[in-house]
């Protein structure tokens, strides 16, 4: 039962993941990306905060809790490694992301994130000494296939050619997939609303700080809030949550092998909602690299 929870958990996530790149590219045509991150990382703060405090709180806490052996304090490191993946995951990671995202389609910048799984792997490795078998260089080699593929257009590659949003968003993730490995050390915390509420809005708050600092429009249009709000509750905020439990549940290295369908769903979201098209190399490009997700996911686990 806790593995079935794991596994809703991370497919949830991956769909409200996967529509904030096209939400985000709406909300580029009109702000600066900083400033897109400093307000949806904190009203997802603010909002995570809010349920927190309420009635359903604890309610919400004990559901993500059952059956599963938590830890009710957090210390002096747990604060340290906060603080860490705070600054990867919601400060350096989303402000290459957007900037990326302003200089290619969110149908690409969707699909390139497929390559975090390629870092989680090789971090897990380093870093927590995980097993990587020898099937394991099959699927990066697939993931890796497909990303060139899609960044050089089926073409050889030349510096020309290749557009540095591409470069921008395979570098967010690689920040995203620190984030994503170090934050195992806060995936037991039991209270993973206060957490997350945490880390939302530092990073908020910082982003919100740097937007003076470097003389960037602080504005948000009135009709673009409706797609912070969504951004900030449902792609940031409850994402969050339900990837720490993930993550606890099932393990850094399965969540980081099933988080990049967040890809599939960003690009037909992008493809239905802001008509980009969805072409036969990039249906290629993501078939290739979701081939190799599958095959680390089925690799022996």
């Amino acid at each position: 039962m806790k593995r079935l929870w794991g596994y809703l958990s991370i497919i949830t996530a991956t769909i409200f993941f996967g529509i904030s790149a096209t939400l985000d590219k709406i909300m580029l045509s009109e702000m600066h990306p900083v400033t897109i991150g400093a307000y949806t990382y904190i009203i997802a703060g603010l909002f995570l905060f809010s349920v927190r405090q309420s009635p359903l709180g604890e309610r919400i806490i004990s559901i993500l809790n059952s059956e599963t052996l938590s830890e009710s304090d957090i210390t002096r490191r747990d604060y340290a490694v906060l603080f860490i993946t705070s600054l990867l995951g919601t400060v350096i990671a989303p402000i290459i992301f957007l900037n990326g995202l302003n200089d290619t389609t969110a149908v690409n910048a969707s699909l390139l994130l497929n390559v975090e799984v390629l870092f989680i792997i090789i971090l897990g490795y380093i870093i927590f000494r995980e097993v990587l078998r020898s099937k394991d260089i099959t699927g990066i080699l697939l993931i890796i296939t497909g990303a060139v593929l899609l960044v050089t257009d089926g073409h050889i590659p030349h510096v020309d050619m290749i557009l540095m949003g591409d470069i921008l968003v395979i570098g967010a993730a690689f920040f995203w997939s620190l984030d994503t490995v170090l934050s195992k050390f806060l995936s037991k915390k039991r209270d993973l609303v206060l957490v997350s509420g945490i880390k939302s809005l530092f990073g908020g708050v910082i982003l919100l700080l740097l937007i003076p600092l470097l003389g960037f429009n602080p504005g948000m249009p009135l009709h673009m809030v409706p797609y912070a709000l969504a951004v900030a509750v449902f792609s940031i905020g409850c994402s969050f949550i339900l990837i720490y439990t993930a993550i606890r549940e099932l393990g850094a290295s399965m969540v980081g092998a099933l988080f990049p369908l967040s890809s599939l769903f960003g690009a037909i979201f992008a493809a239905i909602i802001l008509q980009e098209p969805l072409t036969v190399l990039d249906g290629i490009s993501g078939a290739v690299m979701l081939a190799g997700v599958f095959i680390l996911y089925w690799n022996g686990r």
